[in-house]
C-alpha cells in the first residue's frame, strides 16, 4: 500500500463517523499531510455544518501551506448551505489534493478538480475510488436520480419463512441482530411498511437502542392505497413525536383521510397502478422530501411489488437457525413470482456477517438480463465475510 492509499483510508474512516447524520449530504473525511505527518483532520458531521475540508484546514492552520489534502469526495465548488471548499483550499496554499472520486452532483462534477488545477494545485483522482463509491452509495443514487436509495430488510428462518403458518414472527432473530436493525433504522431517513404489516403487527417503527432513548427517529411511511389505517394504531398515536406519511390513492375514503390528517399524518395522494399505490411515483415524491435513504420493513407483498418495479437497491437478509415449514408460512417475497429460473433476480456483491447464531447476507439485486457490473464484478459477485 502506497502513502496515497494509506492516507485515503484515514479519510474514509473519518467519513464513516458521519454515517446516518449527513443525509442528504455525502459522508466526507479530509486529511492534511505535511512532510509525511498528519497536520489536520476533519469529517462532515451534519448537513448545514462545516465540511470536512474546512475543519481539517482549521486544525492544520499554517501547516496547510504546501501540504497535501486527502479527501474521499471531490471538494465542492458552489455555494450551498456553506461556502465552496475549493476556495478555502486554494487560499490555504495547498500543494496537492488527492481525491478518491469525482462528485456526481451536477453542481460540482469535475468543476472542483478543474478549479484546483487552474490555481496551480496538483490533483490526483481515483485513489480507492471503488471504496469511496460504495461508502457514499446512498448519496450517489439520490443526487443523480432525486429518488431514495431503497434497502429491504427481512428476517427469516433457514427455510426462508418470515412467520409461521399462523402468522407468528416474534422473535425469529436474536437480540444482537435486532440491535443492528435499530442501528440501520437510525441511519435511514424513513422506514416504509405496507398497511398489512401495520394491521397484523401494529409496529411502532422507531429507533430503540441502549443509551439512546432520545435518539433520532426516521420518518415513517405507510403504504395504504385504500385508507385502511386504523386511528388506534401505534403509528397514529405517536405522530406528534415521529413524522408519519400516509401514501394513499383516490380509493381511500375522504372522511377517513380527513381524520388521519387531523391526527397529524401527512397525506400523500398518489396515482394508481394495478389498483395499488404507484411505487415509482411514491419514490419520486419521497425524493422531493429529501428522503435519500429509505428502509423497507414490509411483508412479502410490498417487497415483491418493489422488486418487480426494480426499485430495490440493496437487501439485508437475516437468517436464523430455525425451521418453520408449512406451505402457508409467509416468505419475504410473494406476489406472482417468475415463470423460469432464467427470469430470476441475481444478488450481486454478497457480504456475510454474523450476529451470535444469526447470519446476515447483504447484497444488491438486479435482473439477470440487466446485470451491471457494480464495483466488484459479475453475476453473484463473491461472498465477503465482514468483521463487526
Amino acid at each position: 500500500m502506497d502513502s496515497d492509499e494509506r492516507f485515503m483510508w484515514v479519510a474514509l474512516d473519518l467519513a464513516r463517523q458521519g454515517r446516518g447524520k449527513t443525509n442528504p449530504n455525502p459522508m466526507v473525511g479530509a486529511v492534511i499531510v505535511k512532510e509525511g505527518e498528519i497536520a489536520g483532520t476533519g469529517f462532515h458531521l451534519k448537513a448545514g455544518e462545516k465540511h470536512a475540508e474546512i475543519i481539517a484546514l482549521e486544525e492544520a492552520g499554517e501547516r496547510a501551506q504546501g501540504a497535501t489534502m486527502y479527501i474521499n469526495l471531490e471538494p465542492c465548488s458552489h455555494y450551498g448551505r456553506t461556502p465552496p471548499c475549493v476556495d478555502a483550499i486554494i487560499a490555504a496554499g495547498m500543494r496537492k489534493v488527492v481525491v478518491a472520486v469525482v462528485d456526481p452532483n451536477p453542481l460540482v462534477s469535475g468543476q472542483g478538480v478543474r478549479k484546483l488545477k487552474e490555481a496551480g494545485i496538483k490533483v490526483k483522482v481515483g485513489v480507492l475510488e471503488d471504496k469511496a463509491r460504495r461508502l457514499n452509495e446512498v448519496f450517489f443514487k439520490y443526487i443523480t436520480t432525486k429518488t431514495p436509495f431503497v434497502i429491504v430488510k427481512s428476517a427469516m428462518t433457514f427455510d426462508g419463512k418470515i412467520a409461521t403458518g399462523g402468522g407468528k414472527s416474534r422473535w425469529i432473530t436474536g437480540e444482537k441482530s435486532r440491535e443492528f436493525v435499530h442501528r440501520l433504522r437510525s441511519r435511514s431517513d424513513a422506514i416504509m411498511v405496507g398497511i398489512n404489516t401495520v394491521l397484523k403487527d401494529d409496529p411502532l417503527l422507531t429507533v430503540r437502542l441502549p443509551g439512546e432513548e432520545n435518539g433520532r427517529n426516521p420518518a415513517r411511511v405507510i403504504v395504504d392505497s385504500k385508507g385502511r389505517l386504523p386511528l388506534n394504531t401505534k403509528v397514529v398515536s405517536t405522530v406528534p413525536q415521529v413524522r408519519t406519511i400516509l401514501a394513499t390513492t383516490e380509493l381511500a375514503p375522504p372522511a377517513k383521510l380527513a381524520d388521519l390528517s387531523a391526527a397529524g399524518l401527512e397525506i400523500l395522494m398518489l396515482p394508481l397502478k394495478d389498483e395499488q399505490v404507484d411505487l415509482a411515483a411514491l419514490m419520486s415524491e419521497l425524493g422531493k422530501m429529501e428522503i435519500s435513504m429509505l428502509m423497507v420493513e414490509g411483508g412479502g407483498t410490498l417487497n415483491y411489488s418493489l422488486l418487480e418495479e426494480n426499485l430495490i437497491d440493496k437487501v439485508y437478509f437475516f437468517l436464523a437457525p430455525l425451521l418453520f415449514g408449512g406451505r402457508n408460512a409467509l416468505t419475504p417475497f410473494e406476489g406472482d413470482g417468475i415463470p423460469t429460473v432464467e427470469d430470476s433476480w441475481i444478488i450481486q456483491d454478497v457480504e456475510l456477517k454474523q450476529f451470535e447464531n444469526d447470519l446476515l447476507l447483504i447484497g444488491y439485486p438486479a435482473r439477470r438480463e440487466e446485470i451491471v457490473h457494480r464495483d466488484s464484478g459479475g453475476i453473484g459477485g463473491s461472498i465477503r465475510s465482514a468483521a463487526l
